[in-house]
């Protein structure tokens, strides 16, 4: 009976990784990739796939299509067709009917199908059941994958938008120097105006003033200084 409930370690996560990338590689099924790690951790198959759609295999999507392009090129070399029956690299022991019970009521997941979630929570599985939660785990990874892709467009906005903004704060910068250059020219400016007037009223100020006298017939005549 597996009821193992401590954390997933990077070891346990590597373990996963290199089965499944294995397995496909080889020409053998994902769920049968977890059979197998779930009997060297000591949890259920379910539990790992659930892993591994959930986490790991983002980090693995690379390897995993380059895993896949292996297992067709195998099978061409092999001469098989594409669509011919995968061979299970692994066969786990046969449970009896209330460890099979245990192990598939173990992960406790919100998407777990309506029928596994009913007040007697130990009931057996049905193989329907089983897959209608693997199928809702196929779609949550398709809907992991869309978020991922949203986000990445995000981020690259953000990092346009980013740049930009420097760009304009650059400019406000240089503005600003610029306005600060043409305040200090105009000062420089209203200075030497000032100077230049003070200069002028200063000559006026000294300049001595011109005489006149009128003669017999009452013209002004300027006297010599």
């Amino acid at each position: 009976m597996k009821e193992r409930q401590d954390a997933w370690t990077e070891e346990n996560d590597l373990l996963l990784a290199e089965t499944v990338l294995r397995h496909v590689r080889e020409g053998s099924t994902q769920l049968n990739a977890f059979e197998e790690v779930g009997d060297k951790l000591n949890r259920t198959s379910a539990a790992c796939g659930f892993r591994w759609n959930a986490v790991v295999r983002h980090t693995y999507e690379k390897a995993l299509q380059l895993a896949k392009k292996q297992r067709k090129q195998r099978m061409r070399a092999l001469g098989q067709s594409q669509n011919a029956k995968k061979r299970l690299l692994y066969t786990p022991p046969v449970p009896v009917l209330e460890e099979f019970s245990n192990e598939m009521t173990e992960p406790t997941v919100s998407n777990f199908p309506a029928q596994a979630t009913t007040a007697n929570v130990h009931a057996p599985l049905s193989l329907d059941q089983v897959i209608v939660f693997l199928q809702s785990m196929g779609s949550q990874t398709h809907d992991i994958s869309l978020l991922q892709d949203e986000n990445s467009n995000l981020l690259k906005e953000n990092h346009e938008l980013k740049v930009k903004n420097a760009e304009l704060e650059k400019r406000v910068a240089q503005l600003e120097q610029n306005s600060t250059t043409i305040q200090e020219d105009y000062e420089t400016l209203m200075k030497i105006m000032n100077r230049a007037r003070k200069f002028v009223l200063l000559e006026d100020e000294e300049r001595p003033s011109t005489k006149f006298k009128m003669d017999r017939n009452g013209n002004l005549e300027k006297l010599a200084e």
